[in-house]
């Protein structure tokens, strides 16, 4: 886990962000919180992740998702180096 980003702060915002309850409460917490670039580069990182983990081309994504070929790297960078935080997610979701 990267030092920088275990603030105080932050863990406020993680902890209201687990308060959320539905998905509506979600759309309205984060339009409020985010510009709609700033959400949706969040959404496309996401589905970069999912498409990466299904062994799809960096062509395929970038033409699926509209990503640059160097946010798919980053996206690919932190699904093989990073804190596990995507493969976390990804096996809850399966499990609903």
């Amino acid at each position: 886990m990267n030092k920088k980003i275990r603030t105080d702060a932050v863990d406020h915002l993680f902890e209201a962000i687990l308060a959320l309850e539905n998905k509506e409460e979600c759309y309205s917490f984060f339009e409020d919180l985010c510009t709609v670039n700033e959400l949706m580069s969040l959404s496309q990182r996401f589905e970069v992740a999912a498409m990466l983990r299904e062994h799809k081309t960096y062509l395929e994504i970038a033409e699926k998702t509209g990503a640059s070929t160097a946010t798919i790297s980053r996206v690919n960078r932190s699904l093989n180096y990073g804190d596990d935080g995507y493969a976390l997610v990804f096996k809850r979701l399966r499990e609903k």
